[in-house]
């Protein structure tokens, strides 16, 4: 299947579609999940095409990981959480709902719990406050 140019994710990366970033280069852009798992569950993605990890080009998967690595620093500062999940799916099969790659940052909790994804969407003043406190661990380094 061709790469849908209009996919969630594409759209948000060219701006079309509002987001609440976190931090965005050149290359890549990082922004809350508005169904997170967990306080502070953020996504990189690559704002060029590219529906998984197979067909998209070796300098987008690599700006996207240095993103995600640089990103998921801040987000275990920032909620002080003792470790954190990092998730990637390719294909429907998979898990994969967007098609579009991307890459979850899930701090986990000190109780270890997650909620379900893709359940309850979150409120937008408390999911800008969590981007505000990871905006800030960046600055840190």
């Amino acid at each position: 299947m061709p790469y849908d140019s209009n996919n969630l994710f594409a759209r948000i990366g060219r701006g079309d579609i509002p987001c609440v970033r976190v931090y965005e280069d050149a290359d890549t852009l990082a922004f809350m999940d508005i169904m997170p798992q967990a306080d502070g569950h953020t996504l990189v993605i690559p704002k060029r095409a590219g529906e998984n990890l197979l067909d998209t080009s070796l300098t987008d998967v690599v700006a996207a990981i240095q993103t995600t690595q640089r990103v998921a620093k801040a987000v275990q500062y920032a909620f002080n959480a003792p470790g954190f999940i990092i998730s990637q799916f390719n294909g429907a099969a998979a898990g994969q709902t967007i098609f579009h790659l991307h890459f979850h940052i899930i701090p986990t909790p000190q109780t270890g719990q997650l909620q379900h994804h893709g359940r309850i969407k979150a409120d937008p003043a408390k999911l800008e406050e969590h981007a505000v406190k990871i905006r800030q661990a960046l600055q840190v380094g």
